[in-house]
């Protein structure tokens, strides 16, 4: 992930601010690009969490909710948010560059996932037993997920089986591909980033082990993300109402986390809003 970056010249950042302000109070729309088929995330029917979530943020901000469906792929962020084409993003990573981000709604970890009837019990990427072992792991356009980078320093690059995140994989779920691949033993296991794991893992035919890996980093890369609401730069005032949402309706928005079975980065975690409710918001 990059760190966030806001060089904004104060003359500059307040007309804007007020320009989107205005727009939005006028047209009373909120208009949140998103992946039509990414799931547990978002998808055409409306029916899973981010979608759920933006009809909570929608609602609160008596606001109409209007979708455009990309893709997510390379540059995202500079393709939907920033050329204008909506006004949020949800999902998105603390400390991502080109964008003002939220108060995080979750947190969570990449996860090693095995079948439970095989008892590996291994949670930590240092694991001497890897070597003999068959690794899965998601390809992300044409690079490992970020565990990969400690295992190919670990000499692993030989036990690595890749399965794309964006492949086709029957109709709906590519992502699921490489959960079904430990199922039906075509790899040992599967370190996954943990909202993928702890969503498909639900619907596999064999009982599976979810772990957070060890550790939570190699060198600059963490393992463990802050996901929050991402809005353009400038829009502070967007930022401010949508954070009001998340914390008014802190409860709701943990609720829906549990549901989709999303791991926590640790046990002690709290919840990442804060759980007081707060006055009525509204688009700014």
């Amino acid at each position: 992930m990059f760190s966030l970056s806001r060089n904004w010249v104060l003359q500059a950042a307040i007309p804007l601010a007020t320009a989107l302000c205005c727009a939005a109070a006028d047209q009373h729309t909120l208009r949140i690009c998103a992946d039509p088929n990414n799931l547990p995330f978002s998808n055409q029917k409306e029916e899973v969490l981010e979608n759920r979530l933006a009809q909570l943020i929608s609602q609160d901000l008596s606001a109409d909710l209007k979708y455009v469906w990309f893709s997510e792929r390379k540059n995202f962020l500079k393709n939907s948010l920033d050329a204008g084409l909506c006004d949020a993003v949800l999902g998105v990573p603390a400390g991502v560059d080109g964008a003002l981000l939220t108060r995080p709604y979750y947190r969570s970890t990449y996860v090693i996932v095995t079948r439970t009837d095989r008892r590996l019990d291994i949670d930590s990427l240092y694991d001497p037993r890897l070597k003999d072992l068959r690794i899965g792991l998601h390809i992300v356009q044409d690079d490992y997920a970020p565990p990969g980078h400690l295992l190919a320093e670990e000499g692993l690059s030989s036990r690595l089986v890749g399965y794309s995140l964006f492949g086709t994989y029957g109709d709906q779920n590519p992502p699921a591909r490489l959960i079904d691949a430990v199922a039906n033993n075509e790899v040992d296991l599967a370190i996954v980033w943990g909202p993928f794991a702890g969503y498909f893992a639900k619907t596999s035919r064999f009982p599976l082990t979810i772990q957070p890996v060890s550790p939570t980093r190699f060198r600059m890369v963490p393992f463990i993300y802050s996901i929050g609401v991402a809005v353009r730069k400038g829009n502070a005032p967007l930022q401010a109402a949508i954070d009001k949402v998340l914390d008014k309706d802190c409860a709701k928005v943990q609720e829906l986390v549990r549901e989709y079975a999303f791991p926590s980065a640790a046990k002690e975690d709290t919840p990442p809003c804060a759980t007081s409710p707060s006055a009525a918001v509204s688009l700014p």
